[in-house]
C-alpha cells in the first residue's frame, strides 16, 4: 500500500482550537470555583473562558475566532447538559411535566450557549490581535 493511498483525517482548525480552549479552561474553572462565594460550573467555564482562549488561539493562527468560539460554546452546552443529567437521573421517576421542562431547557441551552461562545471567541480574537499589534 503506497503512502499516497493512505489518507489521514484531520479535524478542521476551528474544532481543534475549540477543544483546546475547552481543555485549557478546565483548570482555570476549578481555580475560580475555589474562590469564596463562587458557583462556577464546568459548562459555564468552557463557554466563557474556553471560548475566549479558543478565539485567541484562532486569531494568532489566522483562523476565524468566531467559529472557534461558537464551537467551544457548543462543547460547553453539551458538557453542561450532560453534567446536569447525571445527578438528576439518580432520582426516582419523573412526572411528565418535569421531563418536558428538562428537554425544553436542554434545547434552549444548546441554542444559547454557542451564541455566548461566539461572542467570547470574538472578544478573545480581538484581544489577541490588539496585543499582537503592539
Amino acid at each position: 500500500m503506497s503512502p499516497s493511498s493512505l489518507r489521514t483525517r484531520t479535524h478542521p482548525a476551528a474544532w481543534r482550537f475549540a477543544i483546546l480552549g475547552a481543555l485549557i479552561s478546565l483548570p482555570i474553572t476549578v481555580g475560580v470555583n475555589l474562590l469564596p462565594n463562587s458557583e462556577a460550573t464546568i459548562g459555564g467555564g468552557i463557554m466563557i473562558i474556553g471560548a475566549f482562549v479558543a478565539g485567541a488561539i484562532a486569531a494568532t493562527r489566522s483562523t476565524d475566532s468566531g467559529a472557534a468560539g461558537l464551537r467551544a460554546g457548543l462543547v460547553a452546552a453539551v458538557v453542561g447538559v450532560l453534567a446536569s443529567i447525571v445527578p438528576v437521573s439518580a432520582t426516582a421517576a419523573w412526572p411528565l411535566s418535569r421531563a418536558v421542562f428538562f428537554v425544553f431547557v436542554s434545547g434552549l441551552v444548546l441554542c444559547i450557549a454557542p451564541i455566548f461562545g461566539l461572542v467570547f471567541g470574538r472578544v478573545g480574537g480581538w484581544m489577541a490581535n490588539t496585543v499582537a499589534s503592539r
